[in-house]
């Protein structure tokens, strides 16, 4: 975009106003340059017969004729402006015939910047703008800042790399806000999965990319366009999360345009409702299963954009959070996983959710096919560590019977079935209902349950374990159990065994060190020796790691205060410690 300050001129001249170029011609010719400023001013002043007395007086008030001529043009601005927009709300072609005319007549001064908001409100009202004046605030970045959203949407239209400049910060900003909110190590109380969707579409990001779309279906695909490319290229599933989310902050400005043409509308609004009230009946998961169903052959490429729904973070917390809760009920009543729909459903949905990546990235657009064994075999084998779990919690609470309590320590308490490690080793929906068990356990402060979990945790099919949610959700619910760190078989499960074979991620390191920020008074000095050292930030690590890790070390300095040894004590048994000091000796 070229700057207004290389273009000549006001444009005045175009509607019939002496300006800039009149002005430098009557001085440059003229005898008597006064005079020529003089006949200037009365044949362009105000006209009105009754004002011509008056001006000698606002001079002997020190009043510039500059500011009296200001304060009259911007009294006229503003009614001049109220009035297009009143204009503006009248439906018809009258209507948009007079503001095309007004708009073919005052353009030309666009470039006067006292004049320029009212060309800019003839503009924001005109529904539909000739080309020929938007390419005119497309060359001009000034005019082009000045400009309206409504006005920017129709130049957006034609223009997917401008459009795609004005977005890119705003996704950046979205996924650095999600960001901070899972790695920020004093966040103890705004966790992630906290907010309702109701609350998280409210934020500043959705709310500024649905107005810029407003109710064009072209701009909603070009973001959704965006957003497919940037997972696809990154991974990162917070895109997954903005694309429902922009959806539903639509859904509630009740944009018909766009959501009746979104084919995933319906599907995503259901889904909410279940994420909203945690929880999916009979008649909710018939919707769901149903929108599954009839997606029909041609169809198929809307199973990339449901994918990226399910791929959402809180949509897997959901489903993943529900297929748990129905394993306990089933325990409860001693049914079978494969007799009920809405787990299977839940199960269905959750593959389709982890399969996202790879279906976009493939542009095969076929739902993944649920292994039967999940349901018939790692199912059972992870419900039976569940029963064990439960077993030994209820046990606890009894009266000690130390023959009891041995039978049930060696039946309820050893290594996890193989079933449950195979599997979760070969399919990533058995690693993530395994992850959202632990979660369960570390809720319940059931240690012998997360020690027994925790040791096969790291197994997950394509590192699931450690992505940062599950990670955000699992430290903030460890931080919980402070005492837990001081057996050392807990920390050699949680430390050696889960979180050290996954040092290798950046990410892991980050979560860690927040993990550390709040229970390092509990653990040995020896261990925190060995943490430190194993945690020390190299090159790859971002400012922000190095930064935590060097507070960390400042605060566990200041924190810890030496115990004294045992030879340094040893005085304290002398006999002599209850002799009475001999008070000194004066001259």
């Amino acid at each position: 975009m070229a700057s207004s300050s290389k273009l000549p001129g006001t444009g005045l001249e175009e509607v019939g106003v002496p300006g800039q170029t009149y002005l430098r011609d009557a001085l440059t010719s003229c005898t008597d340059p006064l005079k020529a400023i003089e006949e200037f001013q009365l044949e362009n002043g105000i006209l009105l017969p009754s004002l011509r007395p008056m001006l000698p007086l606002l001079d002997l008030h020190g009043v510039r004729r500059l500011d009296f001529h200001t304060s009259v043009l911007e009294e006229l601005r503003d009614k001049l402006i109220a009035h297009i927009n009143e204009l503006g709300t009248k439906d018809g072609k009258e209507h948009d015939k007079k503001l095309k005319e007004l708009l073919a007549k005052s353009f030309p001064v666009v470039r006067v910047k006292a004049l320029r908001p009212v060309i800019m409100s003839i503009l924001k009202n005109t529904p539909h703008i000739d080309d020929k004046f938007l390419r005119v605030l497309v060359r001009d970045r000034e005019l082009y800042n000045d400009t309206d959203t409504e006005v920017k949407r129709q130049i957006w239209q034609d223009n997917q790399s401008l459009f795609g400049d004005e977005v890119s910060p705003l996704l950046s900003q979205y996924i650095r806000e999600k960001e901070n909110v899972l790695f920020d190590h004093e966040n103890l109380t705004n966790l992630f999965f906290s907010p309702s969707p109701k609350v998280r579409r409210q934020g500043a990001v959705v709310q500024k990319l649905a107005h810029m779309i407003g109710t064009s279906v072209k701009l909603y695909d070009m973001v959704l366009q965006f957003l497919r490319t940037l997972f696809l290229r990154t991974r990162n599933v917070h895109y997954c999360t903005l694309r429902a989310e922009l959806l539903m902050a639509l859904h509630d400005l009740e944009i018909q345009d766009i959501i009746s043409v979104d084919p995933c509308h319906k599907f995503t609004w259901c889904l909410d409702a279940c994420i909203r009230e945690r929880n999916v009946d009979i008649k909710r998961s018939r919707e769901l299963q149903g929108f599954l169903d009839s997606i029909k052959r041609g169809q198929e490429q809307v199973l990339g954009d449901l994918s990226m729904t399910l791929c959402d973070p809180y949509a897997i917390n959901f489903l993943a959070t529900s297929a748990t809760k129905i394993l306990q009920h089933l325990i409860n009543t001693e049914g079978l996983p494969r007799d009920n729909t809405i787990l299977i459903l839940l199960l269905r949905m959750l593959a389709l959710g982890l399969s996202a990546w790879v279906m976009i990235d493939s542009q095969e657009f076929k739902e993944p096919k649920l292994d039967s064994q999940v349901v018939t075999k790692y199912l059972p084998a992870l419900m039976s560590l569940m029963v064990d779990d439960q077993v030994r919690a209820l046990h606890n609470k009894l009266p000690p019977d130390e023959r009891e309590s041995a039978i049930t320590t060696i039946e309820h308490s050893g290594p996890p079935p193989d079933a449950c490690e195979a599997y979760m080793r070969e399919s990533s929906v058995c690693g993530v209902i395994a992850m959202y068990y632990t979660l369960h356990a570390a809720k319940l402060r059931d240690r012998g349950a997360l020690l027994r979990i925790l040791s096969i945790l790291g197994s997950c099919k394509d590192g699931r374990a450690y992505e940062d949610p599950f990670l955000h959700a699992l430290v903030a619910l460890l931080v919980q159990l402070p005492d837990e760190f001081q057996g050392e078989d807990f920390s050699t499960v949680l430390f050696d065994e889960f979180f050290f074979a996954g040092l290798s991620k950046d990410n892991v390191t980050r979560h860690l060190l927040k993990l550390l920020w709040y229970i390092h008074p509990k653990l040995p000095e020896t261990r925190i020796q060995t943490l430190m050292k194993a945690l020390q930030p190299g090159t790859q690590h971002n400012e922000s790691v190095h930064k935590l890790y060097e507070t960390l070390q400042q605060k566990m300095t200041t924190q810890t205060e030496p115990v004294p040894s045992t030879s340094e004590m040893e005085y304290l048994d002398s006999p002599l410690m209850s002799v009475p000091t001999p008070a000194p000796y004066h001259m």
